[in-house]
């Protein structure tokens, strides 16, 4: 169900990786496919994010193709306009936690879109992450200290 802000529906899901923390909202273009965000006019295709275009946050071709592969896979690419907020991480992390929030988002928008986003990986959360430093390792995880030889 499509959340109502002041007369704008938007879609909103929450995606992770790592410790980065993507809050995702694709907001419904209307009929002349723009529509205003946060006081700002932008038009169906358009991402926003942290408040700056994401050609300005990821510049490279591969990180394009990679957050818009969500929408190449449902057929959605000039329906949505998308804005995100993240947070933690790298740039790497917050990426991949983008694709995680907007797939879920697809999800809530168009729930015949589950089995091709599941079968691509995209709504599965990718468990991995930094292994907390151990007592006595001398700073890291893994490190241990060399035992004598003799």
């Amino acid at each position: 169900m499509a959340k109502k802000s002041k007369d704008l529906q938007y879609y909103e899901a929450v995606g992770r990786r790592k410790t980065s923390v993507a809050r995702v909202r694709l907001y419904i273009a209307g009929k002349d496919k723009a529509a205003s965000v946060k006081g700002k006019k932008y038009t169906a295709g358009q991402f926003i994010v942290n408040g700056k275009l994401a050609t300005e946050v990821f510049p490279s071709p591969f990180e394009t193709k990679k957050y818009s592969h969500p929408f190449e896979l449902t057929n959605t690419q000039d329906r949505f306009i998308v804005s995100v907020v993240t947070k933690g991480g790298g740039k790497n992390g917050q990426l991949e936690a983008i694709i995680h929030g907007i797939s879920r988002a697809l999800l809530i928008a168009e729930t015949e879109s589950r089995p091709v986003l599941k079968q691509n990986g995209l709504l599965t959360r990718d468990p991995r992450a930094r292994e907390r430093r151990m007592v006595g390792t001398g700073g890291k995880s893994r490190k241990q200290k060399q035992s004598p030889k003799r």
